[in-house]
């Protein structure tokens, strides 16, 4: 993994805009509904070797496919897990509350009015819903079996498919994200493991071969595990202690799913949750930060861009960062269409190389950008302005 030896590296959090074909075929495949299979896979192809150049004239230095291949969390674990089935959930009777649960409790009027997820934009309810399309209000994937991995194909066409898009160019690297243990147990119900122990186990056991195969084919794993943090919001009847026991657990998963893979390639992300709304009760990084700082990983990826959590820099002071480890702090957001000015982003990107050092900071996003403001060229134009502020940045650290 590259770090930051002569200027400051940037990179994004891993989702980016689907032009808009591609996204009706994603949408009809995550559905069940008909599509063309032929279509499809052709269009993720020339859609991922679009989505590269547009990241290189942005000026991001860290690429990926902008995950064109995977509709959501829970549907990417439906095609890449057996095990599962659909279940009618009667209103009321849902296992899980969404990741802004503590908030609803509080603002439950602002909840109602803004469809649930506060879907006031393109984040809201059609990006953040649990399960699959209109049906999400009235189901819900349940484990009744034993977990087996069945996505060796979908894996291996995402790594074919952006290993094609990569020729020719010269990243300075290359990552593909996929999803933590503990992220896919907290959304598919366990109706078959005799304890969350077993059923965590099961499912690291399981992602474990498609993590290895993302490091296998040379490139940086990216780890994407929001619930993390986000699962605070998702059990309000736990205390803080509660909470830590309870993500040690997933962390203990994590760490087994990925065992045996070279730390060097692999990064973890982390969010509070995507979907715009409050965040009043998101819990502070410095109550989760030494359990973050378990995961086998070489990189760090933190929300710190956002009115909620950017105060949390001051975090970093007190919490040395384990030597040889990289952070990826995001410094340009998805919380708002507002576009960062260059001179923000780079007086973020100081704060942060002050504290940690410049060689140990990527310049990142909070999130994963796509679809969760107003237009795809918000992003683009949000990526440049982390590219320019980075940029400024190395200016003023190098010389």
């Amino acid at each position: 993994m590259k770090r930051s030896t002569d200027r400051i590296l940037t990179t994004h959090a891993g989702s980016l805009p689907r032009p808009d074909d591609l996204r009706e075929l994603v949408t009809a495949k995550a559905s069940g509904e008909p599509y063309d299979q032929a279509r499809f896979a052709s269009r993720v192809r020339s859609a991922v070797g679009e989505v590269v150049q547009q990241q290189r004239q942005s000026g991001v230095d860290v690429l990926n496919d902008g995950e064109f291949g995977k509709s959501n969390f829970s549907n990417y674990a439906r095609e890449r897990l057996s095990g599962f089935e659909e279940r009618a959930v009667k209103p009321g009777e849902a296992h899980r509350i969404g990741i802004s649960g503590r908030d609803v409790q509080e603002f439950p009027e602002y909840f109602v009015e803004h469809g649930g997820f506060a879907g006031t934009s393109v984040t809201g309810a059609s990006i953040n819903r649990r399960l699959i399309g209109a049906r999400n209000e009235r189901t819900e994937l349940v484990c009744s079996g034993p977990l087996k991995y069945i996505g060796q194909a979908e894996i291996q066409r995402d790594i074919e498919n952006f290993k094609a898009a990569l020729q020719g160019a010269s990243p300075a690297d290359v990552f593909l994200p996929a999803v933590a243990p503990g992220t896919i147990e907290h959304w598919l119900i366990n109706d078959h493991y005799p304890s969350d122990e077993a059923y965590l186990a099961a499912i690291a056991d399981a992602m474990h071969e498609e993590y290895k195969a993302i490091t296998d084919a040379g490139f940086i794993l990216q780890i994407d595990d929001p619930d993390l943090p986000d699962a605070w919001q998702m059990h309000p009847e736990m205390s803080v202690a509660d909470y830590r026991r309870f993500a040690e657990l997933r962390i203990d998963a994590l760490n087994h799913a990925l065992r045996d893979l070279p730390e060097d390639q692999v990064r973890l992300h982390v969010c509070w949750g995507s979907y715009h709304g409050p965040h009043k009760h998101d819990i502070p990084l410095k109550d989760i930060v030494d359990i973050v700082l378990k995961v086998r990983a070489r990189a760090y990826s933190v929300e710190a861009g956002n009115p909620r959590h950017e105060h949390e820099w001051k975090v970093w002071k007190g919490t040395k960062l384990p030597e040889g480890k990289i952070l990826i702090p995001g410094v340009v957001g998805h919380s708002s269409d507002f576009i960062e000015h260059p001179e923000l982003v780079a007086e973020r990107l100081v704060r942060f190389a002050e504290i940690v050092g410049r060689e140990n900071v990527i310049g990142g996003t909070d999130c994963g950008l796509g679809g969760r403001v107003g237009h795809p060229s918000i992003v683009w134009a949000k990526l440049q302005a982390l590219a320019e502020g980075a940029e400024l940045a190395s200016e003023e650290l190098w010389g």
